[in-house]
């Protein structure tokens, strides 16, 4: 069976970008949201094996969201990705309970690497 991701990013280009990297690389994209709010309601619709989260957007940035997402299934997978690699935000995700980090521009063998690490 495949794995299912929801990917989270409040620009559309990203979320495109990210699809595109996961359905080559054999993963089911079930959902897409563009801020923390709508991600938290689509995780809980659609109950994915793994959401990809970027960490600054509006009405909820990623990081809230991953304590909010973490709140409702302690076993949620979620792996954040920023153009921000500054670290404080690496901590900040780590410790909300993220899986990995994925630095922008991505590298579709490191978005791959990063998923298939967090399924395991």
């Amino acid at each position: 069976m495949r794995n299912r991701v929801l990917v989270v990013d409040d620009a559309a280009f990203m979320r495109m970008m990210i699809k595109d990297i996961l359905k080559k690389g054999g993963y089911e994209v079930v959902g897409e949201a563009e801020d923390g709010l709508k991600a938290i309601e689509k995780y809980k619709e659609l109950k994915p094996d793994l959401v990809t989260m970027d960490i600054t957007m509006p009405e909820m940035d990623g990081i809230t969201a991953v304590r909010e997402i973490k709140k409702i299934d302690a076993n949620a997978l979620i792996i954040m990705c920023s153009a921000t690699g500054q670290q404080a935000m690496v901590i900040d995700a780590i410790q909300a309970g993220a899986k990995d980090f994925v630095v922008k521009p991505f590298q579709p063998d490191r978005v791959l690497e990063a998923v298939r690490k967090a399924l395991q």
